[in-house]
């Protein structure tokens, strides 16, 4: 059934039931992604007693295998599952994964460079994060998909109901640092995780209560082809099979290191995983996709906005190698180095992940308000100008708390206010880029292979994690003997790195404002 033509359905606050279904779903998801993520790192370094460089590079991989797959979830959405069955489908990987985390085994004896290890606690990790991979990349594209299938085309509620579905996942973000950070660092890893498996539950059991709701729109595009035998199986519980399966291998993939010639050199001479290797790989068949691409026959002016959607695509990567050291050195900067504790209260160092969800809400009707009034007035930056403010803003954030480093109170920690100021500049560059991309996207885009594109969008994300783990090991410190941090010698390595990216982010940023003239005129003046 087309979006043009939907059938009448019940509505709340003048949406879809259905948009509320999905917007419960993804906050939940979220919730449960956010909050292990949250507690990732300090789980790996305090508990397994990973070495930090480690800790990092494992954190990167996986998010960037969580934000890869879902470009063949939404594939095999589209041409055979249907996006309702993808969402049950990864939901159920989800709550597995979640839950799999939460068996911690026992703690890790010894010290960090000769720790003994509980190597089935290790194995069970693996594979939940391997699950939670997998359901992330069935279920991530597919539920906003559900959302803009229940508006028709010419529907003016569409925007209002991709904002309010925008805000689900961010409250589901910022619940999850408050409350499965706060659980996991103050009564045990394994009931945070616990928390967020639950969590998750809930948001799949109402997905499934609620997809009556859904207006037939999540269906597959042809039910009968999934009765189709394959190797003796209907294709539908094939499908089922390979997600089991690629599971296995990303079980195999994330914990994988290989040393690799010139990418271990560019590594500083770390091994690299096989996850990284794979990246590199994709990336090069997306580079000669598209260099055939632009010289198949395509006109002066499409070529020109491709390209600068390709330059685009590829700076947003290192923005987000940036931008996500909030998960990765900035929760390490805060757990050794902060005085987390204001009005009274203690936060925990995961807990801090979560001022950035908290301003994405604060900050959103804002900068929907600020774009078509500066467009009005003549103002509005185009595409290029906006990615330079967003790295910008993105190093910036990042330097201030360099600056914080070098100049600690006479405890020798860092206010806990620094890191709130820090994170507001950097939501900032957040706000001026990630929206503006995915507009990007589909407005310099050559329709034919806009979906092409917003995969190469994703897969950027997924480099700018990796990017974003082996940036993190730059900050990796040895503890003494006992565990404990020297915080002085701490902070001397965190005031140098951040205030590196700081300089690599703002260098960038004022290329592409340097860059603006030329690419303005290469996308026919897009904005």
């Amino acid at each position: 059934m087309s979006a043009s033509a939907l059938p009448a359905h019940r509505e709340f606050l003048g949406h879809p039931l259905g948009l509320y279904v999905c917007f419960l779903t993804e906050m939940w998801e979220r919730f449960s992604f956010y909050g292990m993520k949250a507690l990732l790192f300090l789980y790996l370094t305090k508990y397994h007693l990973f070495n930090d460089s480690d800790g990092y590079v494992l954190l990167g991989t996986y998010a960037g295998l969580a934000y890869a797959l879902p470009l063949l979830g939404g594939m095999i959405a589209d041409r055979w599952l249907g996006m309702r069955k993808a969402v049950l489908f990864g939901g159920a990987l989800l709550v597995l994964g979640q839950l799999g985390m939460a068996y911690t085994g026992n703690a890790a004896t010894g010290s960090v460079g000769a720790a003994v290890r509980d190597g089935f606690a290790i194995q069970v990790m693996y594979l939940s994060l391997a699950l939670i991979a997998v359901g992330v990349g069935f279920l991530k594209p597919n539920i906003s998909t559900i959302v803009g299938r229940l508006y028709a085309d010419n529907d003016p509620r569409r925007d209002s109901g991709f904002t309010i579905f925008y805000m689900g996942i961010n409250i589901g973000a910022a619940l999850s640092s408050l409350i499965v950070a706060y659980i996991g660092e103050n009564f045990g890893w394994g009931y945070g995780f616990a928390l967020a498996g639950v969590m998750m539950a809930a948001g799949l059991v109402q997905f499934m209560w609620g997809q009556k709701h859904l207006m037939g729109q999540a269906e597959p595009p042809n039910p009968g082809a999934l009765q189709t035998k394959v190797g003796g199986l209907p294709l539908e519980y094939s499908i089922y099979l390979w997600g089991i399966l690629t599971t296995l291998v990303v079980w195999v993939i994330l914990q994988t290191k290989i040393d690799f010639g010139p990418l271990t050199a560019l590594a500083g001479g770390h091994e690299v995983t096989l996850t990284e290797v794979v990246a590199v790989v994709m990336g090069i068949g997306l580079a000669v996709w598209f260099l055939r691409f632009l010289f198949s026959g395509i006109g002066p002016a499409e070529r020109g906005r491709m390209i600068v959607l390709m330059v685009l695509i590829a700076i947003s990567a290192l923005f987000w190698g940036i931008y996500e050291q909030s998960y990765g050195t900035w929760v390490a900067f805060a757990e050794r180095g902060m005085d987390r504790s204001t009005f009274g209260i203690e936060w925990t160092a995961g807990q801090t992940t979560s001022f950035g969800a908290i301003y994405v809400i604060l900050f959103s009707p804002i900068f929907a308000w600020l774009w078509p009034r500066l467009d009005k007035l003549g103002l509005n930056p185009s595409l290029s100008a906006k990615f330079g403010w967003g790295l910008i803003f993105c190093g910036l954030g990042t330097g201030l708390l360099g600056f914080a480093a070098q100049n600690p109170g006479a405890d020798g920690l860092v206010s806990l206010w620094w890191m709130v100021a820090a994170y507001a500049i950097l939501v900032l560059g957040e706000m001026v880029l990630s929206p503006i991309g995915l507009s990007a996207v589909t407005t310099l885009s050559v329709p034919r292979v806009v979906g092409m594109m917003m995969g190469a969008w994703f897969l950027a994300s997924a480099f700018g994690e990796m990017v974003a783990g082996r940036f993190g090991t730059w900050a990796a410190i040895e503890p003494r003997a006992d565990g404990s941090f020297d915080t002085a010698a701490a902070m001397a390595v965190y005031a140098d790195v951040f205030l590196r990216l700081m300089w690599i982010g703002v260098a960038a940023g004022v290329v592409m404002l340097l860059l603006t003239p030329w690419m303005k005129r290469a996308s026919g003046g897009a904005r």
